[in-house]
């Protein structure tokens, strides 16, 4: 399975893809970040990333697409500017058919590092050490983008067999019919 991670973010939109599957030694496809000038208009930034993330589709023609969710902080504009280049990441994604998914920021820690609560440089020496890089990747943006990655191979996909799985057996179990009486 080939996932392309995806860190959003306005002046740098974190990019990276990992090959892999449960169980299975990981490797890293490609690794950077779409970068918008600070000083430039909303419309023309969110144009820029949406044609860095069609470059990168283009290229690596992932499987998936794992975009970190969305988080309440108390920078409301930070939070709409990560809103909106996430959204961006999704369009693209699902423009062409690609299923995409959500990863909170504590489960791609937990699913990387083994805890939640993990700081952005634990983050990326796992990253590092998982897909056995001679360095880490820069910026931490990047990282996060292949640690997103990461979490699906491991995470998502059991996750969705698992929601196969029980609708296969909802479809194969026979349901009991409700007959509704009336005695007098």
């Amino acid at each position: 399975m080939r996932v392309l991670g995806v860190d959003p973010g306005l002046t740098r939109c974190g990019v990276g893809v990992v090959d892999g599957a449960p169980g299975r030694p990981l490797k890293m496809a490609g690794v950077g970040v779409v970068r918008t000038p600070a000083e430039a208009e909303i419309g023309p930034r969110l144009l820029l990333i949406e044609q860095g993330l069609e470059l990168w589709l283009d290229e690596y023609r992932p499987d998936l697409v794992a975009v970190e969710r969305v988080f309440a902080q108390h920078n409301v504009r930070t939070v709409m500017g990560t809103a909106q280049a996430s959204a961006v990441a999704m369009l693209c994604a699902t423009r062409r058919g690609i299923p995409v998914t959500l990863h909170t920021p504590s489960e791609v820690k937990a699913a990387v590092t083994g805890s939640g609560r993990a700081d952005k440089a634990q983050v990326t020496a796992m990253v590092t050490r998982l897909l056995r890089l001679d360095a880490p990747p820069k910026p931490a943006d990047a990282a996060d983008a292949l640690a997103l990655a990461i979490c699906h191979i491991w995470r998502g996909s059991a996750a969705g067999k698992i929601a196969a799985a029980l609708a296969q057996q909802q479809q194969q179990t026979p349901r009991p019919t409700v007959r509704q009486e009336y005695r007098r």
